[in-house]
């Protein structure tokens, strides 16, 4: 195959570290400490709810709209009915934190080559399947180790590594939305940007608020069937359309993650299904990343996605009309690097998470002029 040309030893070694973390290589951690937030009294009161009675709520972040009578939980773990009030108990409660390439979120057409400075919380409102950092996104906060971590502290973590960039990433951002809201809002004031990492598996009014501090978002949309959704990742397709049709309408740089997992999201008649919606809906420059599954939490029985599968997914996205479209999981694949879709010169090489050659000149392909749609200056 095309894409196990000869590398150099240097790249070898690094293609083959890469395969072997996949997407998800738990984050770099640059501290720890346990803490809950109960104890330390560093319960915040919830966005997004309305009173049902003197000890009811119910939630109105993410479809799910949990009704929760006193001392309840939702379906997330990490947000709480209490006197009539829904309280987030992870308001800077962060369990992993990292340095990460931007490409590793994965955002290819954001700052090409810089690092992004990514956090997360405990608590998920998805249950997927195959979820690779399940040891977090699967637990609620008494049971994860956690640093706290005030926006400004964030913030300063940015700066002090040079990161143009803030992540919210590895668990569900939706979950810790004050939280990111407020990290957001001081790292917008900073000159920083922010990433969204997420399933989109939001309402529409919060998801167009937090739009405001919002630069750009990976969303993953898992899949395009609603039988595959709501046995392998406990969501429905039409609100996560709704959210992607709504992140392009207030300008957030958008891109798109497919994991195409054997046997179970591999039809190619829905990806095709799939590639036309994205191409008629979010329009023709929205990139697409198809991602290869390998096998972890509770599918560990599947075998990876063939390589074979990725890229007749990526042919069939071309065809469709898509101009961006790219394979992830496979190190040193062509399907990685960014193309200029009018004279098809490689205008970006990538290994993996790490940028080889960057030759975009002001946003445009150097040969042709072709504008190549993202965010490339800081």
């Amino acid at each position: 195959m095309l894409w196990e040309e000869k590398l150099t030893r240097r790249e070898f070694i690094l293609k083959a570290l890469l395969a072997g973390v996949g997407i998800a290589c738990f984050p770099f951690l640059l501290g720890k400490e346990k803490i809950f937030a109960r104890s330390i009294g560093r319960w915040k009161e919830a966005q997004w709810y309305e009173p049902i009675d003197n000890n009811t709520v119910m939630c109105l972040l993410c479809p799910h709209k949990c009704v929760l009578r006193n001392g309840e939980r939702g379906f997330c773990r990490v947000r709480e009915s209490r006197d009539g009030k829904l309280y987030t108990l992870v308001w800077g409660l962060v369990c992993a934190y990292g340095l990460d390439p931007v490409e590793k979120k994965p955002i290819f057409h954001m700052l090409p080559g810089t690092k992004a400075l990514s956090i997360a919380t405990a608590g998920c409102n998805l249950r997927c399947k195959f979820c690779q950092n399940w040891n977090i996104s699967q637990f609620p906060p008494e049971e994860t180790e956690n640093t706290f971590l005030p926006p400004e502290k964030v913030v300063e973590l940015a700066k002090k590594y040079n990161c143009p960039s803030i992540a919210y990433t590895y668990s569900e951002p939706t979950i810790f939305y004050e939280y990111m809201e407020d990290v957001a809002k001081l790292a917008q004031k900073r000159g920083l940007k922010n990433i969204y990492v997420t399933g989109t598996y939001i309402n529409p009014e919060p998801l167009r608020k937090l739009c405001k501090v919002i630069d750009a978002c990976n969303a993953d949309l898992k899949g395009f069937s609603n039988s595959y959704l709501v046995s392998v990742c406990a969501e429905t397709l039409e609100p996560v359309l709704w959210a992607l049709k709504i992140l392009r309408e207030e300008g957030v740089w958008l891109e798109i993650t497919n994991l195409i997992i054997p046997t179970l999201n591999d039809d190619m008649e829905l990806i095709k299904s799939m590639t036309k919606w994205l191409r008629n809906n979010l329009g023709p420059n929205v990139p697409l990343h198809f991602s290869r599954f390998w096998p972890a939490y509770r599918l560990k029985h599947l075998p990876p996605t063939p390589v074979s599968t990725l890229e007749k997914a990526r042919e069939i996205a071309l065809a469709t009309g898509l101009r961006y479209v790219y394979i992830g999981n496979v190190p040193g694949h062509p399907g990685e690097n960014t193309y200029c879709p009018r004279c098809k010169k490689m205008l970006i090489q990538r290994i993996g998470f790490v940028v080889k050659e960057n030759k975009l000149k002001r946003g445009r392909c150097p040969w042709c002029g072709e504008p190549i749609p993202g965010r490339w200056e800081e």
